[in-house]
């Protein structure tokens, strides 16, 4: 149905006041004086599309992550879930470990949360199935501990990040950023002059695949130990400090603990066992060191 001239009016209306909303909220000041602005001013359409533009520039693309969170406390999640909503970030809640598995094959979220102390199965023994089942799923355990034991076991289990409670909102949302940012999906980070494999005697580390071989064995990796390994491959020899691995492999965003380095170094030792020629060495008061030749 064609639209009169009265719609045609409204619609511009509505158009004006869409944005110089959008405007206001992202400090855009289209050229018309302050005072016009403010109160406002009756934009030509040319006008529009020209603040469309400036608000396109300014604004990063919009994002919209799926996350899924198993906490058996409505109180949290209500949290989590008001300021996600602010944030565009869809959220799927289940109150347990149980329902957060049965979930996750249908909902195929980008990062799950998971609340340590939960009834039936916990958050340690939630995050073991996860990281069995979906080497890329990355997890964000949430404790109301503060232990060192306890954020190291959540490490060795698979979590990539860890927050004590009480937490704030936004440092979660900060740190699913991080996480997500530096997996970019999956995708590998390879230099342009880089190799696309690495030979080590009966260790093959192929980059482009993000596969391991140790002889004909298939060593199986998740993404960050695999980036762990690729960095170390570069530079046989080397000794790289915890600091200088967070920023190379984690990257400067990384908001977690250095311990970290330390749960993914005995990780990757455990994973190269069937290749007996391979090490990496603590060089103590220093860091590690990736060295073939020494191993016996």
């Amino acid at each position: 149905m064609p639209c009169g001239g009265r719609d045609l009016t409204a619609l511009g209306a509505l158009l004006q006041q869409i944005f110089v909303t959008f405007c206001k909220r992202c400090h855009v000041i289209p050229f018309v004086s302050y005072k016009e602005y403010n109160r406002g001013y009756p934009l030509k359409m040319e006008k529009i599309v020209e603040i469309y533009g400036m608000i396109i520039e300014r604004c990063e693309p919009l994002v919209t992550w799926k996350v899924l969170i198993a906490d058996d406390d409505p109180n949290v999640r209500e949290i989590i879930r008001l300021y996600f909503r602010q944030q565009l970030i869809e959220l799927i809640e289940a109150p347990d470990g149980v329902s957060a598995l049965t979930m996750l094959a249908e909902v195929k979220p980008d990062i799950v949360i998971l609340d340590v102390m939960m009834p039936g199965l916990d958050g340690y023994e939630t995050c073991r199935e996860i990281t069995k089942r979906y080497d890329d799923v990355p997890v964000i355990m949430l404790t109301a501990k503060n232990d060192e034991f306890d954020r190291v076991l959540g490490l060795e289990l698979g979590a990539d990040d860890y927050m004590t409670k009480p937490f704030s909102p936004r440092e979660l949302v900060s740190r699913i950023k991080a996480i997500l940012r530096r997996m970019q999906k999956g995708q590998p980070s390879i230099e342009v002059d880089a190799p696309v494999q690495y030979e080590f005697d009966n260790l093959v580390i192929h980059v482009t695949r993000r596969e391991v071989l140790a002889g004909s064995t298939k060593i199986d990796m998740r993404p960050k130990e695999f980036e762990l390994l690729a960095f170390f491959a570069k530079s046989p020899g080397d000794v790289f400090t915890r600091e200088q691995l967070l920023e190379q492999v984690w990257g400067y965003d990384f908001l977690g603990d250095m311990r970290t380095v330390d749960v993914h170094i005995k990780k990757l030792r455990e994973r190269l066992s069937p290749c007996h020629h391979v090490c990496i060495h603590t060089v103590w008061g220093v860091g590690y060191k990736f060295e073939v030749a020494a191993c016996t």
